[in-house]
Parts: structure tokens; sequence; C-alpha cells
């Protein structure tokens, strides 16, 4: 069996390709993704695997997006730590959704789900998936606005007046230009995916950052890339290693050529 593993934490995917060659050594992992723009260039230049394993938390957006971009042929077992992404995940009829410390006990029944499945049941797992396909992506169209609770109100921001999102594990907040915090009570995942990707970069797990917000940018000792904005921060914001010089590029990029 031929996998393919799209996860940005290495710890997780190297924890993954370990499980799966204890399960089955004859499983052959043929690469690991981190990003929705590497899966996109991946998949259209190699011959489809046997079996997708995907975290819906990639570096550069929800994994769902990916079905708006590239005609995907195979079957996913999805993987992530947020359970609130379980309903849409089998809306594609998932060969399963794997919740994150994965064990084995789960991720051996789902190859064994796998195996049982007949090319049928392949054919209308496939029809089901292509039904996921994120409404702004269909039409091409991004948010102009966030609309953001506040007490008994709802706030409407213009995402041109943003300059960076922040999250942790408590809490998301939306940074303004003009130096106003807003408490927003959304994922960075479920974010990112309505925001206009010439416009806006998941810089980590952390950030989302506006590109003309993006005053200096600091080479790091470990190849990371530090940000700076004009407004004050929580926390460094840093562009890991891995998406620096997918970050370079992004900045770089007339803004009319981006997906």
């Amino acid at each position: 069996m031929k996998v393919l593993i799209i996860e940005d934490e290495t710890t997780a995917s190297e924890n993954l390709v370990e499980m799966l060659k204890e399960i089955d050594p004859s499983i052959e992992v043929l690469h690991v993704l981190e990003s929705v723009q590497q899966t996109i260039r991946w998949l259209s230049s190699n011959p489809a695997p046997n079996l997708i394993f995907m975290d819906i938390h990639l570096s550069d957006g929800s994994a769902f997006t990916l079905f708006n971009e590239i005609d995907i042929q195979t079957p996913i077992v999805f993987t992530t730590a947020y359970d609130q992404y379980a309903l849409d995940a089998f809306a594609v009829n998932s060969i399963d959704y794997l919740l994150k410390p994965i064990k084995t006990v789960e991720l051996t029944r789902a190859l064994e789900k796998f195996r049982r499945w007949s090319k049928s049941d392949v054919v209308a797992y496939l029809e089901q998936m292509m039904k996921l396909r994120p409404d702004d992506r269909m039409s091409g169209e991004y948010k102009q606005t966030l609309l953001i609770p506040n007490k008994d109100k709802l706030l409407p921001v213009k995402t041109e007046d943003v300059a960076c999102i922040y999250s942790t594990d408590r809490k998301t907040q939306v940074f303004l230009k003009n130096k106003k915090v807003l408490d927003y009570n959304r994922s960075l995942d479920s974010i990112i995916v309505s925001l206009d990707p010439a416009r806006f970069f998941r810089a980590n797990k952390q950030y989302i950052v506006a590109r003309d917000c993006v005053q200096e940018i600091v080479i790091w000792f470990d190849s990371r890339l530090l940000l700076r904005l004009p407004i004050e921060l929580p926390e460094p914001l840093f562009v890991s290693k891995n998406k620096a010089a997918e970050f370079k590029n992004w900045m770089t990029r007339p803004q009319n050529t981006m997906i």
C-alpha cells in the first residue's frame, strides 16, 4: 500500500510514519507534505497514492480547500486535534477520522476499514468527497468584512483594516491597523479559508498576517523569519523555517497571479 501523509507538525508526521511501519512494514510512505499548496503541486505531478492521511489544520489553511482546487482521486483518513471538524470530515465519507494523539488501535482500525472497501465503495466515496467545496472558493470571492460579536452587538470590520489575527488555545484576537484589538470566537482554520490568499498569509499556528502590514523581515538564527508590524503584538510573529521560502515567494508575487 502506498500512502501520502499531509501533516504540518514534524513530530506528528514522524510518529505516524513509525506507527504505520509497526502495523504493516509493507506500507510505503511516498511523501510527507505540510501545506495546501504543496499538496496541490504534488498531487498534480505524481501518480495517486492508495490512501492519504490528511491533517485538517495545515500550515497555510484548512485542508478542505483542496477539494475546490484539485480533483482528488484517493480515499482519505482525516487527522486533527480539533473534533469540531468531524462533521465536515464525514460529510465527504472519509475512511476514518482520527483525533490526535493517534492511537495504534485506531490507526489499525482505519487501515482495516480501507482494505475492506470495494471498488464501488471507492467510487461512491469520490462522488461524495467532491461535494465538499467551500462556497467562497467556488465563487472566487472572499470576505471583505468580518462580523465580530461584541457584547450584544456585531461589529463590522473591514478586512483591509486587519493587520493580523492571533490565536491561542483560549481565544482568538483580531489586531487592527489602528491598534485596536477585538476578541473573535473563531479558529484560524475557519478564518483563513474565507480571506483573500493574495492579502493574508498563515504564518504559523498562531498568526495570520496581512501582507501590507509587514514592515520588516528579519532572518533569524535558525532560518525562521521574524516579521515586524507597525503594531504591538502579544508575542513575536515568526514564519517557520519550512515555510520561509513560501512566504518570501508570496510577498514578492504580484497579487493578481495568486490563487
